[in-house]
C-alpha cells in the first residue's frame, strides 16, 4: 500500500484559484484530469479534496459494493437547504424507510399507467408548433415533462402556473453552483441578490408543492400517484408523515423528474439536427411500428432503435453528468489510502466519452447500443441514472417518458438548429444547454 494520501494531479494549482475555475467550467476540470493522470486523480478545491475516479471496475465499486463507506457530496449535501431530506440527499435507514414508501408508484404497472397522459401532453405540445417558426426546444421539453410529472406523480394540474414554476426551477438551479462553495450556508444568510433570489424561488415552488398537498389531503383515497401513497403511509406507530417531509419527496422528485428528462430529450433533439441518418432510420422505425397513430406504453418495446437514439443522447450529454460521494472513513484504491472526508468523483460525462470503451467517442452512433455492442462493455462504463442502491428510483420511469415524447413529437416533426445559435454546457446539478436550443420545426 502507497504511504502518498493521494493519487497525482496538477501541480502549481493554488486551491483557492482552482475553486473559480472549477465553477467556471467543472466538466473541462474532470476531462483534464482524466487525460493527463489516468483512472485515479486528485485536485484540491478550497479545502476540500477531491478523487476523480474513471474507471468501470472503480465507479463500480463506489456505487455498489462500497456504497455504505460514503454518503452523498457536499454539494448535495447544502442541497438540502432546498430538498430537505429527500430521496436524494437523505441517508440511512430514514432513506431505506422513505425509498420503500415511494417504491410503489414506480412499479412497472404504475409506470405503463402514466403512458397516456405522457402521450396527451406530447400531442398538445406538438400541435403548437408552427411550421417554420423558431422555438426554444429547451423550454418546449422543460414545460412539457413539468405538466407530465405534476399530472403522474401529484395528479395536479399545472398548466396555468408551468412558466411561473419553470423560472422558480431555472432560479435555483442556476444557483446549485453557489451551493459549491464552502461558505454557501453562510452566504445565504446574507441580504445578497443572489441569496435573496434563491430565497424568493424557494417560496415560490414551496406553495405549489403544499398546495398540492393541501388538496390531496382533503381526498384520502389511494389514486395510484406518489403523493397519495405519501400521505397514506403510516409509521410503524401508525404516526403518518408530516407535510414537511412529504414536501421534501415531493419536491425531489418534482425536480428530478423534470428537469432530467427534458435535457435529455433537448439534447436528442440537437443530435437529429445533426445526423440526418440517424434521423431517417428513427422515422423509418415510427413509421413502421405506429403507421401514424399515437404512440402507447405498450409499443416501447416495439421501439428499439427510438430507445438506441435516446442511450446515444445520453451518452454524450448525459443529464446527471457527475456524482460525488463523501468517504466517512480511510478509503483504499489504486495504492492509495485516501482519508476520511475525501469526495469520491464519479463523472458521467467524462466515463461515457472514454475511447476504450467507446471508439470514436466524440461520433453519435446508436449502434453502440445494440445488444452485442452494450454487453461487451464494463457494466459501469455507461450510468446515465447512478448506480447500486442509490440508483435513480424514476429510472424506469423516464425510459418509458423518454421514449413516448419522442415517438409522438418525431412522428410529426423534424427540428433544426438555428443558424449561428451557439451550443454550450451549462453544468450544474443537470447538464443544461448553456444557451437554450433555438430549432425550427419543419413538418414532415
Amino acid at each position: 500500500m502507497s504511504t502518498a494520501a493521494y493519487p497525482p494531479g496538477p501541480k502549481n494549482w493554488f486551491p483557492a484559484l482552482g475553486l473559480l475555475t472549477y465553477r467556471r467550467d467543472p466538466i473541462a476540470v474532470f476531462t483534464q484530469l482524466a487525460r493527463e493522470y489516468g483512472d485515479i486523480s486528485h485536485v484540491q478545491l478550497g479545502p476540500r479534496h477531491l478523487v476523480l475516479l474513471n474507471h468501470p471496475d472503480l465507479i463500480g465499486d463506489v456505487l455498489v459494493r462500497h456504497h455504505r463507506t460514503f454518503h452523498k457530496g457536499p454539494a448535495l449535501q447544502n442541497t438540502k437547504v432546498l430538498l430537505g431530506e429527500g430521496l436524494l440527499t437523505s441517508e440511512g435507514e430514514f432513506h431505506l424507510r422513505q425509498r420503500r414508501l415511494a417504491q410503489p408508484a414506480f412499479a412497472h404497472a404504475r409506470v405503463e399507467g402514466y403512458g397516456a397522459a405522457m402521450v396527451r401532453h406530447a400531442a398538445v405540445t406538438a400541435a403548437g408548433w408552427e411550421d417554420g417558426v423558431p422555438i426554444d426546444v429547451a423550454s418546449e421539453m422543460s414545460r412539457l415533462t413539468l405538466v407530465i410529472v405534476a399530472e403522474t406523480m401529484f395528479g395536479a394540474r399545472v398548466g396555468e402556473e408551468a412558466d411561473e414554476i419553470l423560472g422558480a426551477l431555472t432560479d435555483v438551479l442556476d444557483l446549485f453552483d453557489f451551493l459549491l462553495l464552502p461558505w454557501a450556508q453562510a452566504l445565504l444568510r446574507l441580504p445578497l441578490p443572489s441569496s435573496r433570489r434563491f430565497h424568493r424561488a424557494k417560496e415560490r415552488l414551496d406553495r405549489v408543492v403544499y398546495r398540492m398537498i393541501e388538496a390531496r389531503r382533503a381526498d384520502d383515497s389511494e389514486q395510484g400517484d406518489l403523493l397519495s401513497l405519501l400521505l397514506l403511509a403510516q409509521e410503524a406507530d401508525g404516526e403518518r408523515m408530516t407535510d414537511r417531509q412529504i414536501r421534501d419527496e415531493a419536491l425531489t422528485i418534482f425536480l428530478a423528474g423534470q428537469e432530467t428528462v427534458a435535457n435529455a430529450l433537448t439534447w436528442t433533439w440537437y443530435w437529429l439536427s445533426r445526423e440526418p441518418e440517424a434521423e431517417q432510420a428513427l422515422h423509418g422505425e415510427l413509421d413502421a411500428v405506429l403507421g401514424g397513430r399515437l404512440p402507447t406504453a405498450a409499443d416501447v418495446p416495439c421501439l428499439p432503435y427510438t430507445r438506441r437514439v435516446l442511450a446515444e443522447s445520453m451518452r454524450l450529454h448525459p443529464p446527471a453528468w457527475g456524482v460525488g460521494r463523501l468517504a466517512l472513513e480511510a478509503y483504499e484504491v489504486g495504492g492509495y489510502r485516501l482519508p476520511a472526508g475525501t469526495v469520491i468523483i464519479l463523472s458521467q460525462y467524462v466515463t461515457h466519452r472514454d475511447a476504450r470503451w467507446y471508439p470514436d467517442p466524440e461520433r453519435f452512433d446508436p449502434a453502440r447500443w445494440l445488444p452485442e455492442a452494450a454487453a461487451a462493455r464494463p457494466r459501469h462504463a455507461y450510468f446515465p441514472f447512478g448506480g447500486g442502491p442509490r440508483q435513480c428510483i424514476g429510472e424506469g420511469f423516464a425510459w418509458m417518458e423518454g421514449i413516448l415524447l419522442l415517438a409522438t413529437l418525431a412522428q410529426q416533426w423534424r427540428l433544426r438548429l438555428v443558424p449561428g445559435h451557439p451550443v454550450g454546457l451549462k453544468p450544474l446539478v443537470t447538464l443544461r444547454p448553456a444557451h437554450g436550443m433555438a430549432m425550427t420545426p419543419h413538418k414532415r
